[in-house]
Formats: C-alpha cells, sequence, structure tokens
C-alpha cells in the first residue's frame, strides 16, 4: 500500500501537466483531490464532452443564496487534470476537504466568491475560510533571490519540464517548521487525514492525494516518523476531537459555467491568478509557446485593422528572448512577452497593449456544462429559452440591438426583462441606436454570480415567466425591493410589467396602484409617478399588450395634479422650486405623448393637452410664484402657442424690473431658458431684455446673480453660447436689423414645410 502526497498550485500550468505524467506512471487505483466531499456524485460528469471548463463547483444554502461558495477549474487546474485522468482510467474520484455543509455553517457572514481557502499566497479553489498569514511561495522566493514571487513560482516551476513534488514537499515543510495552523486550516487538515484512512481502510493500494502545497506536510507526517503511512501524524483520536460537534448546515451542489475573467485575482475570487488566458496558453502550447502567443497577438491587433506584419512577429520574438536572457530566466515570461508586443507589434502604443491583455492573457472565455447537471427547474427553462431565443451567453460584454416589430426580438426584450425583475441583469439596457419605441439597444454579459440569483429566484416559480409574475406581485405588496410599495414605485412597477409582457401579474399591480393612488394627497408623489404610467401606456401599444384601466388610472392621475398644483407652487423655497421645476418638465413631456386629438366630440381644452395647458394658464399669472417657476410657465405657454411673443416679452420686462429683487429675476430667467437658449437666439428682443436688465445692474448686485446665470448659460450647447454671444456683440447695431429681418426666408422654409406635411400625412400647402 503506498499512498503518494502530490503538492501542487491551484491553477498553475506547470502543476497541471507535471501532475498529469506524475498519475499516468503512479497509476493510482484512487484519486483524493482537495474539494467539498459532496461533489463525489458529480465528478464522474468530467466525461461528459459538454462539461467545458472553466466550470465551478457551487455549493449554497437552500433559501440562503448568500451562503454560497465557488470552487472554480480551469483546463489548466492541476485538479481538473486529476478528474480527467480518473474518469479516463474508470478509478474512483473522491473529494477530502472539509465538506462544504461545515464550510457553509462555519462562514455565516462569507461573500459567494470568498476570501482564499487558506492555502497561504498561493489561494485554492475553496472559497470559505479566512486567509492564513503565511505566504510560502513568497517567503521561497525571497530565499531565492526574487523580489517577485510569481516570476520565482514561473522559473522555478511553470518553465520546467517536470514539478519535483518531493522538492516542494520539502521546501513546504521548511516553511512550515514552527507554523500553528489556525483552528479551520486545523480542521480541513484533520478531515484530509480521515479520507486517507477511509481509502486505506476499504483496501486501495496506490492512493493519490492532489492538494495545495502547503497541506503536504500536514498530510505525510514529519521527517523521521518512518514506517508506513500515518507515522509522525497526529491520532486518530485528536482529529476525530477536532472535528467532533462541527456546526452543520443543508448545502447543495452543482457545476456551473465560470470565467477566466472572474478567475483572474482583480475579480475578487482569493484563488485567483492574474492571467488565465496565459497559463492557458503555456498548458496547451508546450512547443513554442512564445513564437505562438505572438503570432496570436498579431492576429489580435489584425483583426482590430492594425497593420502587423510577420516580421513584426519575428522582431518581437527576438526581443523577447533578449530580455528574458538579460534577466537570467529560463524562458521569457509574460512580462517579456508584453514588453516585445509594446515595443514592436503596438510600436509603443498602450492602448493595443490593453487590447491583447484583455482578449488573451484575461482571455474570453466561458465555461459549459451539460443538461445532466443538477440545476434548479428555473436554471432550465432559462438554458432552454436562450437556445429558443438564440442568445448564446458569453462572458465578454456583447451590444443587442432589437427590432421589436419582429417576434423573435419581441420574445427576447421579454426575457431579458423578466430576467431583470428577478434581480438577473444579464441584459443592462443602454441607449438605442435608432428612433422610435419599437427600437430596444442592451449589453449582455454572462457573470457566474447570476446562477446563484436564479437559485434565489428558483423561490418564485419553475419558469421565467412565472417566477417574474410572483415577483412582480410581490413587489406590488411592497416585499423587498419594492420601495415600500411608494407610488412612484408602483408605477415603475407597471412599466416593467408590460416591458417584460406578464399579463397575468399586471392587473394586481394595476389594482394596488389604483389603491395607492387614492390614498396619496402628495401632489409631487402623483406627478412622479405619471410619467411611468405614460410610457408603460405607450409601451402596452407598440409591444401589442395593451392593459385594461391603464387609460383611466392616467386620466385619473392627470386630473389630480391638474387640481392640485396650485396648492403646491405656493410658498416654495429654491431647493423646493427646483425639485417641483423637475416634476413639472416630467409631466410636460409625459402628456405630450399622450392622444390629445379631438375625437368623438371632445374639445381640444378635454384632451389632456389642453387640461394640462389650462392648469399651467391658470398658474402662470399668480403672484407670489417662486421666480424659477414663473418663469418655466411662460416658457411652456409660449412654446405650446398659449403666448405670443409680445406677451412673453412684456412677462420678462415685468420679472425683471426694479421692484424685483436681482436674485428673483435671475432665477426667473433660469426658468425660463431651460431646456435651451435657441429662443435668445432667434428672438432678438428677448435676447436684448436680457442684455439691458444685466447691464444695468449694480457691480456688487452683478457678483451676487452671476452664479446664477452662470448656471443657466452653462446648460446650453456651445454652438448655442457662441450664437448668443455673437447676437449680443451686435446688438444695437445695423447689423442686428438686417438679421432679425434674414431670420425667416419664407421661399426656402416652404419645401421643408411641405416635406414635413407630407411625412404626416397632410396636403396642405404653406
Amino acid at each position: 500500500m503506498s499512498v503518494s502526497v502530490l503538492g501542487i498550485r491551484h491553477h498553475g500550468p506547470g502543476s497541471a501537466r507535471s501532475l498529469r505524467d506524475e498519475l499516468e506512471r503512479l497509476k493510482p487505483d484512487i484519486v483524493l483531490i482537495e474539494g467539498p466531499p459532496e461533489a463525489d456524485a458529480l465528478a464522474g460528469l468530467a466525461a461528459d464532452p459538454d462539461l467545458r471548463p472553466p466550470v465551478a463547483l457551487l455549493a449554497h444554502v437552500p433559501g440562503e443564496p448568500a451562503r454560497a461558495a465557488f470552487w472554480p477549474f480551469a483546463e489548466f487546474s492541476p485538479e481538473w487534470q486529476a478528474i480527467r485522468h480518473a474518469v479516463r482510467t474508470g478509478v474512483p474520484v473522491r473529494f477530502c476537504d472539509l465538506p462544504a455543509a461545515h464550510g457553509l455553517a462555519l462562514d455565516r457572514g462569507g461573500s459567494p466568491d470568498g476570501p482564499a481557502d487558506g492555502d497561504p499566497g498561493e489561494g485554492g479553489p475553496g472559497a470559505v475560510a479566512p486567509a492564513v498569514p503565511v505566504d510560502p511561495i513568497a517567503a521561497l522566493a525571497r530565499a531565492a533571490g526574487y523580489d517577485d514571487p510569481e516570476r520565482w513560482w514561473e522559473d522555478a516551476v511553470e518553465h520546467r519540464g517536470d514539478t519535483p513534488f518531493e522538492v516542494i514537499a520539502e521546501a513546504m515543510a521548511a516553511v512550515r517548521d514552527g507554523h500553528v495552523p489556525d483552528a479551520r486550516e486545523a480542521r480541513r487538515e484533520a478531515y484530509m487525514r480521515r479520507t486517507i484512512r477511509r481509502a486505506v481502510k476499504e483496501g486501495f493500494e496506490r492512493i493519490a492525494v492532489v492538494c495545495g502545497a502547503w497541506h503536504v506536510p500536514a498530510l505525510t507526517g514529519v521527517p523521521g516518523g518512518g514506517g508506513a503511512w500515518g507515522a509522525g501524524l497526529p491520532p486518530v483520536k485528536a482529529d476525530d476531537a477536532l472535528l467532533r460537534g462541527l456546526p452543520k448546515v443543508k448545502a447543495e451542489i452543482t457545476w456551473v459555467p465560470w470565467t477566466y475573467g472572474r478567475l483572474a485575482s482583480w475579480s475578487g475570487y482569493g484563488a485567483g491568478v492574474t492571467s488565465p488566458g496565459w497559463y492557458h496558453h503555456l498548458f496547451a502550447s508546450a512547443d513554442r509557446p512564445v513564437e505562438r502567443w505572438l503570432a496570436a497577438a498579431a492576429g489580435v491587433l489584425r483583426d482590430e485593422g492594425l497593420p502587423v506584419s510577420s516580421a513584426h512577429v519575428i522582431e518581437a520574438v527576438r526581443l523577447a528572448g533578449s530580455l528574458a536572457v538579460l534577466r537570467g530566466r529560463p524562458l521569457a515570461g509574460l512580462a517579456e512577452v508584453t514588453e516585445a508586443a509594446r515595443a514592436v507589434l503596438c510600436e509603443g502604443d498602450d492602448l493595443p497593449v490593453e487590447l491583447i491583455r484583455r482578449r488573451m492573457v484575461v482571455g474570453e472565455r466561458l465555461g459549459h456544462v451539460p443538461d445532466s447537471t443538477p440545476m434548479v427547474p428555473l436554471q432550465r427553462h432559462l438554458r432552454g429559452e436562450q437556445r429558443r431565443l438564440r442568445l448564446k451567453p458569453e462572458a465578454l460584454d456583447r451590444e443587442l440591438d432589437l427590432d421589436l416589430r419582429k417576434p423573435l426580438d419581441l420574445d427576447r426584450s421579454g426575457l431579458l426583462h423578466r430576467l431583470r425583475l428577478l434581480g438577473v441583469d444579464w441584459g443592462v439596457p443602454a441607449r438605442s441606436r435608432g428612433k422610435g419605441t419599437f427600437r430596444e439597444s442592451w449589453t449582455l454579459a454572462w457573470r457566474p454570480e447570476f446562477d446563484v440569483d436564479l437559485i434565489e429566484a428558483g423561490a418564485w416559480g419553475t419558469t421565467v415567466p412565472a417566477a417574474a409574475s410572483a415577483r412582480a406581485r410581490d413587489l406590488a405588496d411592497g416585499g423587498p425591493g419594492s420601495g415600500r410599495g411608494s407610488l412612484a414605485d408602483l408605477t415603475g412597477l407597471v412599466e416593467r410589467c408590460l416591458l417584460a409582457d406578464l399579463p397575468d401579474a399586471l392587473p394586481y399591480v394595476l389594482a394596488a396602484l389604483a389603491a395607492r393612488a387614492a390614498l396619496d394627497n402628495d401632489v409631487t408623489h402623483l406627478m412622479a409617478a405619471l410619467p411611468a404610467m405614460v410610457r408603460a401606456r405607450r409601451y402596452g401599444d407598440v409591444r401589442g399588450t395593451p392593459a385594461e384601466g391603464l387609460t383611466a388610472i392616467v386620466d385619473a392621475l392627470l386630473t389630480r395634479i391638474c387640481v392640485g398644483l396650485g396648492a403646491a407652487v405656493t410658498g416654495l423655497d429654491d431647493d423646493a422650486a427646483r425639485d417641483l421645476l423637475r416634476h413639472i418638465d416630467e409631466v410636460h413631456a409625459a402628456v405630450a405623448l399622450l392622444d390629445d386629438g379631438p375625437a368623438g366630440g371632445v374639445s381640444g381644452d378635454e384632451t389632456p393637452r389642453g387640461r394640462w395647458t389650462a392648469a399651467l394658464r391658470g398658474l402662470s399669472g399668480r403672484s407670489g410664484l417662486h421666480g424659477l417657476i414663473e418663469g418655466r410657465l411662460t416658457r411652456i405657454l409660449l412654446d405650446a402657442g398659449d403666448l405670443d411673443d409680445a406677451e412673453a416679452g412684456r412677462r420678462m420686462a415685468l420679472s425683471m424690473s426694479a421692484g424685483h429683487p436681482p436674485a428673483r429675476a435671475a432665477a426667473w430667467i433660469e426658468g425660463f431658458l431651460s431646456g435651451g437658449g435657441l429662443l435668445l437666439v432667434h428672438d432678438a428682443r428677448l435676447l436684448g431684455l436680457v442684455d439691458g436688465w444685466l447691464a444695468g445692474l449694480a457691480p456688487e448686485t452683478f457678483v451676487d446673480v452671476l452664479p446664477l446665470l452662470r448656471r443657466t448659460f452653462g446648460a446650453f450647447a456651445a454652438p448655442e453660447r457662441r450664437s448668443i454671444g455673437s447676437r449680443v456683440r451686435a446688438l444695437g447695431t445695423r447689423e442686428t436689423a438686417a438679421a432679425a429681418a434674414e431670420e425667416i426666408d419664407e421661399a426656402r422654409a416652404a419645401a421643408a414645410v411641405r416635406t414635413v406635411l407630407a411625412l404626416l400625412g397632410r396636403t396642405e400647402t404653406p
């Protein structure tokens, strides 16, 4: 009987290659691997060609998705190669680390990624234990005269043809000399020893144990122990005492896809590596890795339209080799090939270097798990929907433009919106490149933690539509994440239900909204709610999913806003006035989307736009209004044609008269000009009024109102500011009169007007 404890570095390509060769030589009849024993039944799935790394074991506590842990595996992970060897040769494979049921119970506050698994410095695939404050790789690197642990490991192990397992074990024993493990580390190693003893007791003759190199001394005994395996190790009773009475939870485990981006150490995963793409290349390209890497980098740059020739590649290979010789390295490492690529392939430009880093050094790979993998029904249904809608999960951001007039794109949009309701932000809405409500743009990127979110969302239903509908009803009732069912949140939820095409949930949400709106007397709450309702009504028309009762709720909200707005505009300070101004603008934009054409005997004043305009007209002449509100109401009525230029000029002149404080006049101008300065460009009379008022201010008064004016004019586009400046410079000259006379060329405008009328389906001519 023999027990071979093979110490490796997690996610080390040199360790993976050497371990694969060592297992071929040892021909073990059982393989024990550092990892959660609950995954023993899942190891056989590695024989399925559809289980393609990078993948991860995901352990979680049902009903508590925050208590979860990942054990990632890449193609170049030694543990993955050990699993593949076992399933290929038909020998049993078991995991020998502390069970996830205990680890998750001990780590109640852990994040899904968690810290390192307790292997100092190198980390490990387990993600539930605190890091040990010892870095063996750094200690060995310092002993060898290196200031960079990663470079030492590459030179000593990764660039060698074989990994000296005996030498690594001796080095780790020296580093661990005098080290006292903490409670978590001691329990893990006690459980590993228990698993090995069980395999010995079951009669296995050739046992191979694959674990982080840090643990090797704890699993083989101290030097001089002599005799069979186990001599010099802690007694069985001591290990049993360490493991007795450990807290335990119910844990479930499965395989999930992983990404190289999440495997990279910068992603927050404690056992990660900075360059998974480079490590994959080293594992897959044992022959001439530098030449192959730089040739692939040239291909990446050429795909982006950059001129890179074979001569560039040859020179870059020479430079990388020369740098390795100068630095005393056995082979050019990532630092050397990156410097060579920067100097030769990228001609000193860091932007193409970043492209190489993202595409190759980190990599774009996303793993895949077979359909036979244990999944919650919601995960399985989503996988079927992804195939049906031809939406393949990808690791890197991908832009997706949808035309909602097409059934396939409409279904894709519905799926993405439903997932967002469930907290799975696989797609994030982006600014649409086209115009019209039938266009949608998304940015798609699959993240491994979405599987945890899906497991959590599985409590709402077994399919995506059913789960999203149940979640929407819970939000309408004021469940977690609902914002306590405020009116604005409920109107936003109506909009989300329409976007997600949830006809079962929509009536429930509308009923909750109607009940909430009837009890809310705050006009600002009603104003905040109206825009989302108007958009929801519009989306229902575009998507062919009209919501019964939606129009009545919109009409009721608008009526209450028009009635209550008068009380809301009185007695406002500057902050309150600015907040109300935002609500007025949003309601005004929303009302413009409503169908306000007279129909069925309804007069123009009874349409939504007519009622809103009448309410603003009644307020605009009221005394005591804040200058910001009064100026904005005047501008809205002017744009709507309810006021002519002469009346607007009269009101502006009154607001800037000596009877009003300069600060109020500046606020009036800010409200009047909010939304753009083209009015001053094209109306010389209004521009003259503003200029005359400014010129008449006393110096100290001008200093007081200057911040308000700078805020107003600073919001204008640069061409608008230049045009206003040119007009001001010409005020009072003949050029002004000529410019005013030439402002409108009716003959030139007629052609444009005819085109617009044709687009609108009207035949009148100007």
